[in-house]
Parts: C-alpha cells; sequence; structure tokens
C-alpha cells in the first residue's frame, strides 16, 4: 500500500471511470452539435484532453461509443422502472421537463436525435436503443404486451419532445403546461390501456 491509504490497484480503476464518463460527456456533447458523420474521435478526445488511443480503449468503436451515449443522454430505464400505473405520470412529467440548458454544457438527448436522423450509420444505432431501452421494456410492462402500442407511445412521445424543446412550438411551451399535463396523461393512458 502506498502512502495516502490507497493501493496502486485501485486508484488505476477509479482514473480510468474518470476518464471514461469524460469521454462519455464530451461525446454527447459532440453528437447534440454534429451529426454522426461529423463527428471525429479525434476531437472528442482533444475536447477531454487526451490521446484518442484512450478513447478506442475505453469504448471499442465509435458506433459503441455512440451507442453508449444514446442510452446514458436517454435514462430511459429510470423512467420505466416501477409500476405500470405510475407510467403516465412519470413520462409525462418526464416530458414536461424544461429543456436543458447548453450554456452549462448539458446535452438535451432530443438534440442528439434530431442531429442524426438523416444519418446513414446513425439511424441503425437509433433504432436499435429506442426498442432495446424504450420499446421492449414497455412491452414487457403492459398487462397485454403489445410492442405496437409500445413503438407508438415512443413515436408520440418523441414528436411531442421535439415539437416542445426542438422547434419550441408555442402553444407545448411551459407556460400551457397546466393544460397540456392532463391531456397528455391521458393520451399515454390511452394508449396504454386501450384495445390490444
Amino acid at each position: 500500500m502506498e502512502e495516502g491509504g490507497m493501493s496502486p490497484q485501485l486508484e488505476e480503476p477509479i482514473a480510468r471511470r474518470t476518464t471514461k464518463s469524460r469521454i462519455l460527456e464530451a461525446a454527447m456533447l459532440r453528437f447534440a452539435q454534429y451529426s454522426y458523420e461529423e463527428t471525429r474521435l479525434r476531437d472528442i478526445a482533444a475536447d477531454v484532453g487526451i490521446d484518442v488511443a484512450l478513447v478506442h480503449r475505453s469504448f471499442g468503436s465509435k458506433e459503441r461509443l455512440f451507442e453508449e451515449v444514446v442510452s446514458v443522454a436517454f435514462q430511459a430505464r429510470q423512467v420505466l422502472s416501477g409500476e405500470v400505473a405510475d407510467l403516465p405520470e412519470r413520462l409525462t412529467e418526464r416530458l414536461l421537463e424544461p429543456s436543458l440548458d447548453r450554456a452549462l454544457r448539458v446535452v438535451d438527448p432530443l438534440d442528439i436525435i434530431v442531429r442524426n436522423l438523416l444519418s446513414r450509420e446513425a439511424i441503425p444505432i437509433l433504432r436499435n436503443a429506442l426498442f432495446r431501452d424504450v420499446v421492449d421494456p414497455l412491452d414487457a410492462k403492459l398487462a397485454a404486451p403489445s410492442a405496437q402500442r409500445a413503438a407508438l407511445l415512443a413515436a408520440c412521445l418523441a414528436g411531442i419532445g421535439i415539437l416542445r424543446h426542438v422547434v419550441r412550438a408555442e402553444p407545448l411551451q411551459e407556460e400551457h403546461d397546466d393544460a397540456i399535463r392532463p391531456l397528455l396523461r391521458g393520451l399515454i393512458e390511452g394508449i396504454l390501456n386501450g384495445p390490444a
């Protein structure tokens, strides 16, 4: 054991995890500002102040890094956890959360989608993440499983999110949340509990 009480074996994984999380944060910012094709691992490494080889060692490939960014940015597992009866409320509140502040270097997950909607390389990754992290877990939670209802709900929420947070459609802005909240909750309940 070295001075300070920690063995070198413990310090290295902690430092690596910290570097890995810094790479992930820098990648989120890059993928929210640039398309998959425009984003280079070399630029992400420069943002973190490390050699690009460390990005490769931490994530393996640009594709794997993008998959991780999408998973972490959307936090779908946390939102979909818990009882199915609570889903309409949780999903409504998540969708109505204020848009994240780019000046604080915080990423709005919808920016990642919008930047990559036309990317032939990113679309399969986004589709796989959507089904793995949202549609399939939601489908499994439904009393009468229905991938179609789960996908329809994901499509509605994504569309509303894009109109509210990206397009900034006036009728969907925060000052209308009192009117939007029951409508959105009803929409979600209708899709979740509607005819199988």
